[in-house]
């Protein structure tokens, strides 16, 4: 990652933007509650002072929250970016071709069918994403996969997964109730376990992606163009759709179905940063961890003592502010 921002004074400052707006999210979000914290407090309550009221909040309750938002900004934000890139269109996102509904789905038949097995939600959710993701590709394979089959059997999936999710809602109306934060992606019940759960696949996705990214960019070319330059396709495509539906699958385990973050985010990256994924997965890793942080710490203070879910806040902030940034690039163009 160093090596990239060393590169491109632009695009290096860009992503050092990225990076100080982390570090002011990460303050933001363990900073603010029901108990106000200052940055100088958090860091003394982390380091030496752990006698106090402060440093149980920051530590059982405002820590793993926070950590937890920032690690789902980085699996759905690279998802996001993996399927644009791989799809060539910037309206693929892993919520939109069917992979974070195929595992909100399977989470969701345990939470409402089975709910004694709750233990077991992680693991179905990435098996959902996973034959989310297979599911697509079978559907789009033929004589090789093209983008654009690609983005149309996601759909296509993605509509099967929501009238399966929906089809549940309708016959398990008494237990709906419960999975309402899971529906629209909500943070508020994280506890240190949640860490646990998603940081393997996220730190194992994000090491694996960081070494790819001029295949991608390759990719991005066009599969005769790519051929010729020694890529293997297909076999390539294949490999990032398995990390994209790792990531995607890691994040909907733990929060939900949260669409906003992998769709726009990494869009919205593009439009600061270029479409060279050597700057852009560094520069959706920190963009998208903030977005969330910031979002999530919103939901539980703009309308307290009530916390509503982050997913609302997301769509209701980002959309219109991806909207206004896409009409003044192309008003300067």
């Amino acid at each position: 990652m160093i090596k990239y921002i060393k590169e491109g004074p632009k695009k290096s400052t860009m992503i050092t933007i990225f990076i100080i707006l982390f570090i002011a999210s990460f303050f933001f979000s363990v900073g603010n509650g029901a108990v106000k914290i200052n940055p100088l407090q958090i860091i003394k309550s982390i380091l030496y002072e752990k006698d106090t009221v402060k440093y149980q909040i920051i530590w059982n309750v405002r820590l793993p929250r926070t950590i937890v938002a920032a690690l789902v900004g980085i699996c759905l934000s690279l998802s996001g970016a993996i399927l644009q890139g791989i799809m060539r269109n910037p309206l693929a996102g892993p919520n939109i071709i069917g992979v974070s509904s195929g595992g909100g789905f399977f989470a969701l038949i345990i939470l409402i069918i089975f709910p004694k097995y709750y233990y077991l939600v992680p693991i179905g959710a990435f098996i959902g994403a996973l034959s989310a993701t297979l599911f697509i590709y079978s559907l789009a394979w033929k004589e090789g996969v093209l983008p654009t089959r690609l983005v149309l059997a996601g759909v296509a999936v993605s509509s099967l997964f929501s009238a399966g999710t929906n089809g549940l809602m309708t016959f398990f109306p008494d237990r709906v109730h419960g999975v309402l934060g899971f529906m629209v992606g909500g943070l508020s019940a994280i506890t240190w376990k949640d860490v646990r759960i998603i940081l393997p696949y996220a730190v194992l996705g994000t090491i694996l992606i960081l070494f790819l990214p001029d295949k991608l960019n390759i990719l991005m070319l066009g599969d005769e163009v790519a051929t010729g330059l020694g890529v293997k396709v297909e076999r390539t495509r294949f490999v990032f759709i398995i990390i994209s539906s790792l990531l995607a699958g890691a994040a909907v385990s733990v929060v939900g179905l949260l669409g906003f973050v992998g769709l726009i985010v990494p869009h919205m990256t593009r439009l600061f940063i270029g479409s060279d994924y050597r700057y852009l997965f560094p520069g959706t890793i920190f963009f998208g961890s903030s977005i969330v942080m910031i979002c999530d710490t919103l939901s539980r203070i703009l309308f307290a003592p009530m916390e509503i879910p982050a997913g609302i806040i997301m769509s209701a902030l980002g959309a219109p502010f991806f909207l206004y940034l896409l009409r003044k690039k192309e008003a300067m163009k």
